[in-house]
């Protein structure tokens, strides 16, 4: 009798400890359910996915509400030149138009074509004059974006006022006085600036204001300027750019 205690005991105490792959397979079904309740109350990805298409969706509604898709202006202003490239071309008048695309409420793509002209005048230490008429076409294509006023004063958020940059292609013909001389050069210019607009009309229409800088690159800068054909020889070489201010008048669409 005193011989099966011991092993009655030890069965017994093998039996209340059981196998721990049952505990681990018990507590893996119960927290199935709560991971499973976990995904489907919350899942970054399809809730991001959903509040960038509902934000992507106002935005679209907002501009086809607000926003306007084409703008045609009329620019006249005046026409600069810097550096010693004045001391050869006096400053003028230039006009034309502007029409710009846009994309959403805060960028647009713009195409201008303006042009004018310049006298030239310059006297070298000879006493020779060097005088005519310079017209300058620019062909350009820029990109404008708009900045928000909706956060600033009352009285400026009815303005837009905006950036631009890009390329122009300028087209130059010179025609000298009392003479046949006639020229033309072909340049490139990278164009930088700044402008505003105020609607008028009920935001039918807009008063503006743009500058813009023009890094052309003439093929004659840095080349010595000769009057009559080399008689005099001047030791003059001109470089520098242009610039336009003007204002615009301009209906949107």
């Amino acid at each position: 009798m005193y011989q099966n205690r011991p092993i009655r005991l030890y069965k017994l105490n093998q039996t209340k400890r059981g196998n721990p792959l049952k505990y681990l397979i018990l507590l893996s079904f119960l927290l199935l359910p709560t991971l499973s309740l976990a995904q489907q109350s919350y899942d970054p990805f399809t809730d991001f996915s959903e509040y960038e298409e509902v934000t992507e969706e106002e935005a679209d509604v907002n501009f086809f509400r607000n926003g306007r898709f084409v703008s045609l202006g009329l620019v006249a202003g005046y026409r600069g030149v810097t550096s010693d490239l004045g001391k050869v071309y006096d400053p003028g008048v230039y006009y034309g138009l502007q029409l710009s695309y846009f994309f959403d409420l805060r960028f647009a793509l713009q195409f201008s074509f303006t042009t004018g002209q310049n006298k030239i005048g310059f006297v070298s230490d000879s006493g020779n004059t060097l005088q005519g008429n310079s017209e300058t076409l620019f062909v350009g294509i820029h990109l404008k974006h708009y900045f928000n006023t909706e956060n600033v004063t009352k009285g400026l958020a009815n303005l837009n006022p905006y950036i631009l940059g890009g390329y122009s292609y300028v087209s130059q013909s010179t025609r000298l006085s009392d003479s046949e001389a006639f020229g033309g050069d072909n340049a490139s210019s990278f164009d930088i600036g700044f402008g505003i607009e105020w609607p008028i009309m009920r935001n039918q229409s807009y008063i503006g204001f743009q500058a813009l800088y023009n890094l052309v690159n003439f093929p004659f800068e840095g080349q010595e300027l000769v009057i009559n054909e080399g008689s005099d020889r001047t030791g003059f070489e001109p470089e520098g750019d242009m610039f336009h201010v003007g204002l615009i008048f301009g209906t949107n669409f």
